[in-house]
């Protein structure tokens, strides 16, 4: 009987199948904590460089706001 479990237990010790996917949680929740951080850190900046983009286009200037996001076309 003892010889039994010590063989059962043995093999869950040895059997990984589930591991995987928890592994693969682990991973997709830290990139979407990367992306979100990015996101956060860099969201100002993006939308400046597309709002100069859009004023290169209809010929404007853009005018950069004090703060990050805020640049204008006038």
């Amino acid at each position: 009987m003892l010889s039994a479990f010590l063989k059962s237990v043995s093999h869950a010790r040895h059997d990984e199948t589930g591991a995987t996917a928890v592994e693969y949680g682990i991973m997709v929740s830290l990139i979407a904590v990367v992306i979100i951080v990015a996101v956060t850190l860099l969201g100002g900046t993006i939308k400046d460089t597309f709002t100069n983009v859009q004023c290169s286009v209809a010929g404007k200037t853009y005018v950069a706001g004090t703060t990050a996001g805020t640049g204008t076309c006038p």
